[in-house]
């Protein structure tokens, strides 16, 4: 298992597959609501590839809101679920956040994760609302200096 930055379209179009297949496909998530304006290699946010057994499963970015780092578009493909690859998004996610200096992380979780985030040290700081027909909450973090 390891996390790997995305710097070239090939491994970003390996992330769209993987968020394709897990939130449009899986979830029902509008195609054009999946990818928007940030979804592209020219700094306005970090994307990362996660693997198992050298095959790309999960992904998710990393952009910057208010100076707050928001943690979005975390999926891992459904087989790949139970081996502990969403806190090696989660945490090179953050550790990115912190090498550009930033104190605070963000994120929109579904609330069936609410408990996975917390363990990862979130709090939840929101009631539940709706993303793209998807119960969600507010999820923040306070990171600590490296």
């Amino acid at each position: 298992m390891k996390a790997k930055r995305v710097t070239m379209e090939e491994d970003l179009k390996k992330a769209f597959e993987i968020r394709k297949e897990v939130f449009v496909e899986e979830q029902g998530v509008p195609l054009e609501d999946e990818f928007d304006e940030f979804d592209n290699l020219n700094g306005q946010c970090e994307h990362i590839l996660v693997y198992y057994e050298e095959k790309p499963v999960g992904t998710g970015r990393l952009r910057w809101v208010d100076e707050v780092g928001k943690l979005e578009r975390i999926c891992i493909l459904e087989p790949y679920r139970k081996f502990g690859l969403g806190k090696v998004i989660i945490t090179a996610l953050e550790g990115i956040a912190q090498e550009r200096g930033t104190k605070k992380v963000k994120l929109h979780g579904q609330t069936h994760a609410e408990g996975f985030y917390k363990k990862l040290g979130y709090q939840t700081s929101s009631s539940v609302f709706i993303e793209d027909g998807i119960p969600h909450y507010l999820m923040t973090k306070e990171l600590l200096n490296r």
